[in-house]
C-alpha cells in the first residue's frame, strides 16, 4: 500500500449568538474546529456567546503527494 499526504481545505457556515459581528467572527474563529464546537460551558458563559450550528460547505483537497517510506 502507498503512503500519501492529502492537502485538505474545509469550509463551514457557522450560526452564533453573540453581542456583535466582530465578536461572532472571534467566536467561531477560534471555538470551532473539525466540525464541532470545542468551547466549554464556562468559556460561553463568560463570553455569552453560544454556537447555534455548524455545516460543512466545502470539502476537497487541493494537492497531494506520495510520500517515500511512509514520512510526511
Amino acid at each position: 500500500m502507498r503512503t500519501y499526504q492529502v492537502l485538505l481545505t474545509k469550509s463551514y457556515a457557522v450560526l452564533v449568538k453573540a453581542r456583535s459581528a466582530q465578536k461572532a467572527k472571534r467566536i467561531v474563529e477560534f471555538y470551532t474546529g473539525d466540525i464541532k464546537d470545542i468551547s466549554t460551558d464556562k468559556e460561553r458563559k463568560k463570553y455569552n456567546f453560544s454556537i447555534e450550528e455548524i455545516k460543512c460547505g466545502v470539502n476537497e483537497s487541493f494537492g497531494i503527494e506520495e510520500i517515500e517510506n511512509g514520512q510526511a
